[in-house]
């Protein structure tokens, strides 16, 4: 009997990738990419057009689920056609309706404790707002509201519109402390009554694919990578993509007042609480640009610096940031001299500030409640050696980084295994790989000048919000 293969699809801000799996352990046994337009919209097409040219490896699974970029907004008219290019996570000009919305449904605490998390800019809630201001046209057009992996995961064959609860906790119009919708704050952003997808049970199958497959729910990115890491209770990741996420699966929800702290769901039934910058992996690519370098070569400038970079403090808001919510901000550098201004030392700084933010990003999560067991590195910024050796002095704990894989199409196949069975929860694949690294001593006096300039520079580059 030939073995059953599952196939998990990641389609992200960049591109869309494939892993095909053995259903019974996870082993890859094959993968394949293909790009999407860069911007901060893009109609869903290009997303169904990407993963139309990895038929030749999705085509060979058994069973199929899309792992897919959190909050975007993808409109549908009355014959499911779509309304506009859907808006995406990091794009941030609806931080005035985020504002407004905040305000007008009772404040922070009032939308913490109803949908799990204060919203920013990112979230679809917000997105809906932007366009009923913007757009009134296409408001009153729209009837249906999904997100990129519930309009993949339909395209594909789903028994109607269909999401999971780990991707709705993102919109700002679901709970995960009850698992309902809100339609009036959907009512509210939009301006009117749109249907948003069926919230499916952890671990269903949702339809079938044309070629036969079993088709999973889906979920958001951050709930597949937690889902392909094989997260439990006390561990906690920091991906470093074209965003930050600092994230913990937990087993109570999160509300956090603050708004730093988003009160998500995970793909498994339990809870995600999550912290995301808007600024990652691409404040290496800045600093490599700046530096003439490469990633490679910016490490190789970054361990030749002392710690410190000689006095130099990047406060890395390059493209406005969502935690802390500047929507509008810019990047500062402070502290250059005459004699500190080196290759090696703005290297340094740039890797000191990417670390510096996701360390107040776990802090948030444990001022939620969160006690780390042990952290994990992932994504394209923690291929970079220079984060990893100096990620502990840092972070001022010891950080596992699992060996480089597609942990979000890996968890998306997870679940579509765990569909294709039918069990009562996700298969038992092995923990991948992994390199510890420690520190001789912690870098305290990096993070406290890194606060000193974040805490004194909070309206700089803010005229755009």
């Amino acid at each position: 009997m030939a073995e059953e293969l599952v196939a998990g699809v990641d389609s992200s801000t960049q591109s869309t990738k494939v892993v095909l799996c053995r259903a019974s352990d996870g082993t890859v046994v094959d993968e394949a990419s293909a790009p999407h337009p860069d911007g901060t919209e893009c109609h869903p097409e290009h997303w169904w057009d990407a993963l139309s040219r990895l038929r030749g490896v999705l085509e060979r699974a058994d069973a199929v689920a899309v792992a897919a970029q959190q909050h975007g907004m993808v409109a549908l008219d009355a014959a499911g056609e779509v309304v506009r290019p859907a808006l995406l996570w990091n794009d941030t000009r609806s931080a005035p309706q985020a504002r407004a919305l905040v305000e007008e449904l009772g404040g922070p605490r009032a939308w913490a404790e109803r949908t799990g998390s204060v919203p920013v800019a990112s979230f679809t809630v917000t997105k809906l707002r932007w366009m009923a201001d913007h757009e009134p046209e296409n408001a009153r057009r729209t009837e249906r509201v999904l997100l990129p992996h519930d309009w993949l995961t339909l395209r594909l064959g789903s028994d109607g519109p269909v999401t999971d609860r780990g991707d709705a906790s993102g919109t700002g119009y679901w709970s995960p402390a009850d698992g309902s919708y809100a339609p009036d704050v959907l009512r509210a952003a939009l301006g009117r009554d749109a249907e948003p997808p069926r919230v499916a049970a952890p671990g269903e199958r949702v339809g079938t694919t044309p070629w036969g497959a079993a088709l999973g729910a889906g979920t958001g990115d951050n709930m597949g990578a937690a889902l392909g890491l094989g997260l439990r209770p006390g561990d906690v990741v920091l991906s470093i993509g074209t965003s930050g996420t600092a994230f913990a699966v937990a087993d109570a929800p999160a509300a956090d007042p603050s708004g730093l702290v988003a009160g998500f769901a995970d793909a498994t039934g339990r809870f995600l609480p999550l912290v995301c910058t808007l600024n990652a992996a691409r404040i290496l690519e800045a600093a490599a640009a700046l530096t003439g370098a490469d990633l490679a070569g910016l490490s190789e400038l970054a361990l030749a610096a002392g710690p410190g970079a000689g006095g130099l403090t990047l406060l890395p808001y390059l493209d406005g940031e969502r935690t802390p919510d500047r929507p509008g901000a810019t990047g500062v550098l402070s502290g250059l001299t005459t004699t500190n201004a080196a290759r090696e030392n703005l290297a340094r700084a740039a890797v000191e500030a990417l670390l510096c933010s996701l360390a107040d990003a776990v802090d948030h999560l444990a001022a939620q409640g969160v006690r780390p067991r042990r952290t994990l590195l992932i994504g394209g910024g923690a291929r970079a050696e220079a984060v990893r050796r100096l990620a502990p002095a840092i972070l001022g704990t010891p950080v596992t980084v699992p060996e480089p894989a597609e942990y979000v199409a890996l968890g998306a196949a997870r679940q579509a295994a765990w569909a294709l069975a039918g069990a009562a929860g996700p298969p038992d694949w092995p923990a991948p790989p992994a390199t510890e690294y420690t520190a001789g001593h912690v870098e305290a006096a990096v993070r406290e000048r890194y606060a000193a300039l974040r805490d004194t520079a909070p309206a700089l580059g803010t005229a755009a919000d």
